[in-house]
């Protein structure tokens, strides 16, 4: 069971314990398009405490730079280095490790954070648009392209039966062809409702081919490599503060460092403390009730 924070005593503690903040955006930061009350004021906190805070999401709808203009809006500065993006790590991902060859190109269930992060490392991303289906004559003319080297299957809010058959096509026809995941979360938080996440689309996919993708974003240790290759981390030193126990938690219990579980996404107190389900070190309300400290 987390050790929940509750007192000025233990807010002082947890900051002077950890140098290295990893914090989750959606769920911790903000909630859709607003902040979470009293987060922002201790993001300032910490920095001025000379802490080093990094994002590390599993949102791949939004680029890094993206993501700067978002934090830029919520009146937060953050710069691209500190943002570790499920779509920049995927693409690094075929850059770097799996060498992905430069003829080929990636057909990508997802959305334009994606795109924007693969062609910035010069990877090719597929052109093809899947006009809409209406029955069984459509579908017949859904045929592979050798062009495509791998799928790179997200969040999708705009995906049709037309794209995931041209995935699944492909994945099944094309020798080698690459199936990769940017995250496999199976739902997201917005406002105060829980959605549909990019592995509950990517289930579809699994589903239809019976493979297995290579997932890159948390909790998998792909994640934490990028992380680690960028920045100096003291694994004793460092606090992974997350809402979901499936990723976030996970994530940093396979990574080797502490973490703390708010409940202002989509974990409930009840889930945190349940023994079957992962264990956080801490547990919080909110991230934004360090902001005690502040008075």
């Amino acid at each position: 069971m987390p050790t929940k924070l509750a007192s000025i005593e233990e807010y002082r503690k947890l900051v002077d314990s950890y140098d290295t903040f990893l914090f989750d955006c959606d769920g911790v930061i903000w909630l859709g398009s607003e902040l979470i009350p009293g987060v922002k004021e201790v993001i300032s906190f910490l920095k001025s405490s000379n802490k080093n805070l990094l994002y590390v999401t599993n949102n791949s709808t939004v680029s890094r730079k993206d993501y700067v203009k978002k934090f830029e809006k919520l009146g937060l500065t953050v710069t691209e280095n500190e943002i570790y993006g499920s779509a920049y790590a995927t693409a690094i991902y075929l850059q770097k490790i799996v060498k992905f060859k430069a003829e080929k190109e990636v057909f990508i269930v997802g959305g334009a954070g994606i795109k924007k992060e693969l062609e910035l490392v010069g990877i090719k991303v597929s052109d093809k648009v899947i006009p809409p289906m209406s029955g069984t004559e459509d579908i017949k003319k859904i045929l592979p392209d050798s062009k495509i080297g791998a799928i790179v299957c997200g969040l999708d809010l705009n995906m049709s039966y037309g794209k995931m058959a041209f995935a699944h096509i492909n994945l099944m026809t094309n020798e080698d062809c690459l199936f990769i995941a940017t995250n496999d979360d199976s739902s997201f938080p917005v406002e105060n409702q829980i959605f549909p996440g990019a592995g509950s689309i990517l289930s579809v996919l699994v589903t239809s081919t019976k493979k297995k993708p290579a997932v890159i974003g948390k909790p998998y240790q792909t994640m934490f490599d990028s992380i680690c290759a960028s920045h100096e981390i003291d694994l004793r030193r460092t606090l992974m503060v997350g809402d979901r126990l499936d990723t976030d938690i996970d994530f940093g219990i396979a990574a080797g460092i502490d973490t703390l579980v708010v409940y202002t996404g989509v974990t409930t107190e009840e889930e945190a403390c349940n023994p079957k389900n992962s264990q956080a070190t801490f547990s919080m309300g909110s991230f934004g009730e360090l902001s005690a400290l502040i008075d």
